[in-house]
């Protein structure tokens, strides 16, 4: 730009702004580098020195008012964290939905007072505004990660929260807490943490409302029968009878609760706005004919010498889980819960990746007597069946085969996003209660690991509510997220094998349980079906440890896995405990 022209535009400006009084004239002529960093806002920060008294209560009262009023701007700026204050605030009006907010203050609060009412059901105290006798914040959880560190000295003080809502005349009181700090402007400012909003609201935690409804009258099966004499139950009927997840959206109230942004623990009740109305029986996708039968075949199990039996069925057509049984019944939920090497069973996944690498199930696939890849590997039977194919070494569950073979055809990670994708292992579970998903490691793992994950050794974790459902996905073709309520979310898999694939593992898994060198056929000796099949398991835990012994299968729509700790091969106790239940059927 030509001199001339650079200094007429400055000129005309510089005219304009003396016209309009001559405001701001000086700061655009004849300003300098300097002269405009000095009048640039300075950035405040929270000092050492605590607040005097007054100048706390002051800063208190105008942040509650600026809240009362709606001014969330205004408010987040008497924090030392205006950025996360106004999106939290924001949040809470946007979430909560009040139609009013009344903010009294309270006056000076002791830290006693504080951690008790942070205090939440679990006895955990949320993050903490204030400070502690020894003079350190008290609390676990971290505030926002733009505000300020608290110091020691800072002044805690209560005020009364009334919340309105629209529609309704219940009217929410609560006591919060805000810990005011001085800062470098020598102004007072709230110590922004989650609890200012409500004493029990943390860090990785949203206060919202969502339907809540009253505790049910009874839980049945979904056939409306009573599930009360079944003690493997009893954990989970006290679960869902203190308040079911679901119901008729015609009778649900709301409420406002605090949920765990990463939906691993359930919601914290703190007020209903509108009263749902009374509980009705709430159904289960358990069938208690099923139940029965379960619960008869684990404790059958257990009197063997006390060993620790859990067992799972799934409807595959659904992913309903129609029995969960555990023996000892009132101990560990060792079905749900339970994270211990499945064994052979495993086989059902690597067979698959190996299928879908195109190895055809009558290829030859020798089987020797032993095999090393840093660990020696046996089978449960000796000699070299260097002859077999696929098919035969799936039939008597031959572990060399299966770790030679993977070797020669699956890349590192393959077998885990076989597992993912197609059976939804790795998927995070919400099956109504807690549960704990199976492992199966990604890439990257040591020849030896790999070698033992094949097999359903090293670092492969199941229990018997993810080995079924690898059951009830083979039988379905479809991987359907197990559920204990019929309408709960099921997220799905990624992709369906092919129907070239399912068609060839069925008939693997069919030969487990009819052929007659089948590890599993004379346990299910006299149980047909148009659809049937299964695999055994005999998982080592330690050098001295007896196996324990696994079995997964389908008939029909019916698909089922027991686990029996210290029960050695999978034949020996799981595989008849299965045959118990599927002598009963699915019936529906």
């Amino acid at each position: 730009m030509r001199q001339g022209a650079k200094t007429g535009i400055i000129s005309a400006i510089a005219a304009a702004m003396l016209a309009a009084g001559g405001y701001g004239a000086y700061s655009l002529v004849g300003s300098d580098k300097k002269t405009s960093a000095d009048s640039a806002p300075k950035v405040r920060t929270v000092v050492a020195e605590a607040p005097a008294a007054d100048l706390a209560a002051n800063g208190a009262k105008d942040f509650l008012d600026a809240w009362s009023k709606g001014d969330l701007a205004g408010a987040s700026q008497l924090t030392d964290d205006p950025q996360g204050s106004l999106a939290a605030l924001s949040a809470f009006r946007d979430k909560v939905k009040p139609s009013a907010v009344t903010l009294t203050p309270g006056g000076p609060a002791t830290p006693a007072a504080f951690a008790s009412a942070t205090a939440g059901p679990s006895g955990a105290a949320a993050t903490s505004p204030a400070p502690s006798a020894a003079g350190s914040p008290t609390g676990g959880a971290p505030a926002s990660p733009s505000a300020s560190a608290a110091p020691a000295n800072q002044v805690l003080l209560s005020y009364k929260s009334k919340v309105e809502f629209a529609g309704t005349t219940n009217v929410w009181n609560y006591t919060g807490y805000v810990g005011m700090v001085k800062m470098s402007d020598g102004k007072a400012a709230v110590h922004w943490a989650p609890t200012v909003i409500h004493p029990h609201l943390g860090a990785g935690e949203t206060i919202t409302t969502q339907p809540v409804f009253n505790p049910p009258t009874k839980i049945t099966d979904r056939n409306g029968q009573p599930l009360t004499n079944f003690p493997s139950l009893s954990q989970i009927l006290l679960k869902f009878q203190q308040g079911a997840p679901t119901g008729d959206p015609n009778d649900a109230g709301t409420g406002v609760v605090i949920t765990d942004d990463a939906g691993k623990n359930k919601p914290e009740p703190l007020f209903t706005v509108v009263d749902p109305k009374p509980g009705k029986p709430f159904k289960l996708t358990i069938d208690a004919n099923l139940q029965a039968a379960a619960e008869k075949a684990v404790s059958e199990q257990y009197a063997k010498g006390n060993k620790t039996s859990a067992m799972v069925a799934i409807e595959p057509s659904s992913g309903h889980i129609l029995a969960v049984a555990n023996a000892p019944a009132t101990g560990f939920n060792t079905a749900f819960l339970g994270a211990t090497a499945p064994g052979s069973t495993m086989k059902v996944i690597t067979a698959t990746a190996l299928l879908e690498a195109g190895l055809d199930p009558n290829a030859t696939m020798p089987c020797p007597d032993h095999i090393t890849t840093g660990t020696t590997y046996h089978n449960d039977f000796t000699g070299d069946q260097l002859t077999n194919t696929f098919t035969q070494d799936f039939t008597i569950s031959c572990n060399t085969a299966f770790i030679k073979q993977g070797g020669l055809s699956l890349q590192s990670g393959q077998l885990a996003s076989v597992a993912k994708d197609v059976f939804g292992i790795g998927v995070p579970w919400k099956t109504g209660i807690s549960n704990v998903d199976g492992v199966v490691p990604g890439a990257g793992q040591s020849k030896d690991e790999t070698a033992g994950e094949y097999i359903g050794q090293g670092k492969v974790t199941m229990n018997p509510l993810a080995m079924a459902s690898v059951a009830a996905t083979v039988q379905s073709g479809t991987f359907k997220m197990p559920i204990l309520v019929d309408g709960l979310p099921q997220q799905p898999a990624a992709r369906q094998l092919s129907p070239d694939v399912l068609a060839k593992l069925r008939s693997m898994m069919n030969s487990v349980v009819t052929d007659p060198q089948g590890t599993a056929t004379p346990a299910m000796k006299g149980i047909t079906g148009q659809m049937f099949g299964g695999k055994t398991g005999t998982a080592e835990v330690s050098a001295t440890a007896p196996t324990n012994s696994w079995f997964t299968g389908y008939k029909d729509n019916l698909a089922v896995s027991a686990e029996v700790l210290g029960g050695g091969f999978g034949a020996q106790a799981a595989a008849p405990a299965v045959a118990e239940v599927f002598k009963v059927g699915n019936g529906g």
